[in-house]
């Protein structure tokens, strides 16, 4: 069965057997057709990141300047600034450390109409070694000024991430992975918006607040510890870094009083450092834990024993919040006067 995925057109089982940026290569090619003024650009890896899938339908539309990732993003900016519509792609290392002067000067200090979308983030390239794993693009990333930030779940969500990308003005950065991540939405039709998070369980006990591939770990663990350990767990996926959602975070802090990040990244700077700031600015307290990859280069496997490593498979989760529940607090419930 067809489905419409904001503007385009693709076959929603598709995600159960595409890959996060196979997905986005088909979606961009639908709206290709529909833009003229879109443009892709690869540096040497148009198989690797699945833009190729945009270039045998729009040959003429298509740039590979070569393993040379500066220019690459320089070159975006100067088509920007003609009046086109660039959509780079390249992985994730590469395009936030190895060309991070190029994308903070050419493309944000000018605000260009620049699309950035970093395949092979995170540990999805875990046989590569700690070279190729990227767990500091996103505190990277949102710290350059007029750069907005998105981490996709799965390829559901990729797709529409990528459609709002286009329509929105200015530069944008989008980090999926690189192999068969599981998905977790069964349909696009669940209210996806920049910069707006979406509750996924509703929960009053704690609230983890995950984002990229740790919302299905996060879902799985939510729904175990409902029903073994009568724990009420709110889930939130926060797709969108930067801007953050605050309204949703102090909501939840509200409403919890404890809170778990689970991320694919470093825990310096990216989700939990984000929602950190957040809660201390609100002047509302909470329990707060973060759960990511701590201050180390990570460690060489497959993806999904670094997972389990790091803590950020479902069991992780579950041992964590078993963790933070345990922790002792006022017995009055006016938080307020701890700040």
């Amino acid at each position: 069965m067809a489905k419409e995925i904001l503007g385009t057109t693709w076959t929603v089982y598709d995600a159960d057997t595409l890959t996060q940026a196979e997905i986005y290569g088909q979606v961009l090619t639908d709206l290709g057709k529909k833009h003229p003024e879109i443009v892709a650009l690869t540096a040497d890896l148009a198989k690797s990141t699945k833009i190729g899938k945009f270039q045998d339908e729009f040959p003429e539309r298509f740039f590979n300047v070569g393993i040379a990732e500066q220019n690459l993003f320089g070159v975006a900016a100067g088509m920007a600034k003609s009046g086109l519509l660039p959509v780079v792609s390249t992985m994730a290392a590469f395009a936030s450390m190895r060309a991070a002067e190029q994308v903070r000067t050419d493309i944000c200090y000018q605000n260009l109409n620049v699309k950035i979308i970093a395949t092979h983030a995170g540990l999805s390239f875990g046989s590569a070694g700690s070279t190729h794993h990227c767990t500091e693009d996103l505190s990277i990333m949102r710290a350059f000024p007029n750069m907005t930030v998105v981490v996709p779940a799965d390829g559901i969500e990729t797709a529409n991430a990528v459609k709002a990308a286009i329509a929105h003005e200015g530069p944008v950065y989008i980090r999926i992975g690189r192999g068969f991540e599981p998905t977790y939405y069964k349909s696009e039709d669940y209210g996806f918006e920049i910069g707006k998070a979406v509750k996924l369980r509703e929960g009053t006990d704690i609230t983890i607040i995950a984002t990229g591939v740790a919302v299905l770990q996060a879902a799985e663990a939510a729904d175990f510890l409902k029903e073994n350990d009568n724990i009420s767990v709110e889930v939130i996926n926060m797709h969108t870094i930067k801007p953050i959602d605050r309204e949703a975070i102090i909501d939840a802090v509200k409403n919890s009083r404890r809170i778990l990040t689970v991320e694919e990244h470093n825990t310096f700077g990216g989700l939990g450092s984000a929602v950190a700031e957040v809660i201390v600015e609100s002047g509302v307290s909470c329990a707060f834990e973060k759960v990511g990859i701590p201050d180390e280069f990570s460690i060489v496997g497959y993806p999904e024993d670094l997972y389990s490593h790091y803590k950020l498979d479902s069991n992780g989760i579950i041992d964590k919040v078993r963790e933070v529940m345990g922790k002792d607090f006022e017995e009055d419930d006016n938080w307020e006067d701890e700040v």
